[in-house]
């Protein structure tokens, strides 16, 4: 175990490459344009609705396709009162309030961690947003599941709970509801990802730094 530690304080304390730096602050820059894509959308069809009645998801909004003729959330939210689900209101998703908060603050711990240069820095930003990531996809699935199984029994059409899809396609009722991630989804994954890199290629850098983490690791770096 003491050894185990000694490794793994080793490890937190090597200092970053000047590639891995770079890698850090571009996943900074990607990440931003979390603010300006939606993160996930939705889509409705039925025969009455042959294009689709679209619902895009961002990180501090709900926002429906507009036409000249039609407002797509007004339309969702007419229909869902049929069948006694509840409203689809930006107020009501406590998700838009910390989902911006906590990725602005990914954002400035990842850029701490490319100024002060150490492995430690690094992999708890790393982490954190991986525990922010799969926290958020729960919270999303569970507000689905919430939604779909809280409906008004007194409602004019019945139809039995259900789960709108997280990913994919689903039948209900009479629509077919698709579900897939949109560009700022792609822009955290690609966050996260970069940040992985960042920690391989400190490992793997040029070979002084690399027998030094060797050094100090004890064991040789693949």
């Amino acid at each position: 175990m003491q050894r185990f530690l000694q490794r793994a304080n080793s490890f937190f304390d090597l200092p970053l490459s000047g590639k891995s730096r770079i890698l850090i602050v571009a996943a900074v820059a990607i990440l931003l344009l979390s603010f300006v894509f939606p993160l996930w959308n939705m889509a409705f069809y039925s025969n009455q609705y042959t294009d689709g009645l679209v619902l895009d998801i961002y990180t501090y909004k709900l926002e429906g396709g507009k036409t000249p003729n039609r407002d797509d959330l007004q339309e969702i939210n007419s229909l869902n009162h049929y069948i006694g689900m509840r409203p689809l209101r930006e107020i009501d998703f406590n998700e838009f309030t910390w989902m911006p908060f906590v990725i602005g603050a990914l954002m400035l711990l990842a850029l701490r961690a490319a100024v002060i240069g150490r492995m430690a820095n690094l992999v708890d930003t790393l982490v954190l947003f991986l525990y922010f990531g799969l926290f958020s996809l729960w919270s999303f699935h569970h507000r689905l599941y919430t939604y779909g199984h809280s409906l008004d029994p007194t409602a004019a059409m019945k139809v039995e709970p259900f789960t709108p899809p997280l990913f994919g396609e689903k039948v209900i009722a009479n629509f077919t509801v698709e579900s897939y991630p949109q560009p700022a989804a792609y822009t955290l994954a690609a966050f996260g990802l970069l940040l992985m890199a960042a920690v391989w290629f400190s490992l793997r850098s040029e070979p002084s730094r690399v027998a030094v983490g060797e050094e100090k690791l004890g064991y040789r770096v693949p």
